[in-house]
């Protein structure tokens, strides 16, 4: 028999391949891993939901209103009452209650601690307000509103989605609407390989203008273009026009574009090579990437700031890992985090390495996650 708590757990994602693709109808890999958002759920007799989280601040809410507070951006509340929106839509009654929330995501880290949060929410809310037909993809596609109204960030869909489904995912976006999904059965482990995500000192949450220009101007490209994203004209057809796009947007926005395409076509050859067991030629690709989103897509260093954390971290990791692994900038970039593959025997001593410039724990060594949100009656 059912008990009185429900137990919801929801991980955090990395981004394999496909470095600000997804919301331009491209093509990503990604993966849910071993970092979660962990909530107990109790049902009230009334329309409060009063929520406990660890290390923050405790907050209550009305679940009355839906409509989006300018004074709950960037909020817990904020992404709590965007959920509650999304299931009222739905024709569901809300009902209070008590949750208690803990997680081994880090906030601000690049890992999606928002979209993970996002989906705990929303696994509580399908399965407390009665709504059990409701989808993993569905409550990534509301995940994906609530971040983009009620907590007041731009995203595509990879992070909410990658959360939601568990395992490797090979992602296509080309319709945001019906998003395509294919597991790909690999393993980094089995492959001699860690997977290494490193913070690099910097909080991006603080950095949302830089993160939300990059698909801003990649849109800009688009809209000249005459389509509303990148992935619906052609590579040739943006190349015929790049002189003008130069004249009319400048040349950063025509850089983005340009390496979307160039990133489109990474992402393909990596999804074979995974697909192959070939991880020398899945290295390879990852380097090419890495140099994309350095030298195009610019999202390593901010613009006139002496700063530039992430880019001091890839410098070491590179040096660190030479040929036998591969590094990149991670998620959004900036400064969130960055991704390497490092071979087994690397392991403890590339993250001692790292952790000795960048501090105590920034490595962390992760594994796939296979269940993604998930829930249970205690």
């Amino acid at each position: 028999m059912a008990g009185s708590i429900l137990k919801v757990t929801a991980p955090g994602r990395t981004e394999i391949a496909g470095n600000h693709t997804d919301h331009e109808g491209g093509h990503v890999i990604a993966s849910a891993i071993n970092r979660y958002i962990t909530g107990t759920f109790e049902l009230r007799d009334d329309l409060i939901a009063h929520v406990e989280s660890e290390g923050r601040e405790t907050y209550e809410m009305n679940l009355a209103g839906t409509n989006p507070r300018a004074a709950e951006l960037n909020t817990s509340p904020g992404i709590l009452r965007g959920v509650m929106a999304q299931f009222v839509a739905r024709g569901c009654e809300p009902r209070g209650f008590n949750a208690k929330i803990s997680s081994t995501v880090p906030s601000g880290g690049g890992l999606s601690s928002s979209a993970a949060y996002e989906l705990l929410l929303c696994e509580a809310a399908r399965v407390l307000w009665g709504a059990g037909d409701v989808s993993k993809v569905e409550m990534a596609q509301m995940s994906q509103r609530v971040e983009k109204t009620w907590f007041g960030k731009p995203c595509g869909l990879m992070d909410q989605a990658a959360c939601a489904l568990g395992s490797i995912q090979h992602m296509d976006f080309s319709d945001n609407d019906r998003p395509a999904f294919e597991q790909i059965d690999f393993d980094f482990a089995d492959a001699g390989y860690g997977l290494c995500i490193i913070m690099v000192g910097a909080d991006h949450a603080a950095l949302t203008d830089e993160y939300a220009a990059v698909p801003a101007e990649m849109m800009a490209v688009a809209k000249e273009l005459g389509v509303k994203k990148l992935g619906q004209i052609q590579e040739r057809d943006f190349l015929r026009s790049y002189g003008d796009l130069r004249a009319k947007l400048g040349d950063r926005p025509v850089l983005r574009a340009a390496h979307f395409y160039r990133e489109e076509r990474l992402v393909a050859a990596r999804v074979e090579a995974l697909k192959a067991g070939d991880m020398k030629r899945f290295l390879e690709l990852t380097r090419l990437s890495g140099a994309s989103s350095a030298m195009y897509l610019q999202n390593v260093s901010v613009a006139g700031s002496a700063e530039q954390p992430t880019m001091v971290a890839l410098a070491l990791a590179d040096e660190l890992l030479g040929e036998r692994g591969a590094v990149r900038v991670h998620g959004g970039g900036f400064g969130g985090t960055i991704q390497a593959f490092v071979p087994t025997d690397m392991v403890g001593e590339f993250a001692r390495s790292m952790d000795k410039v960048l501090g105590d724990g920034a490595t962390m060594i992760c594994s796939v996650d296979h269940k993604g949100v998930c829930s249970e009656w205690l």
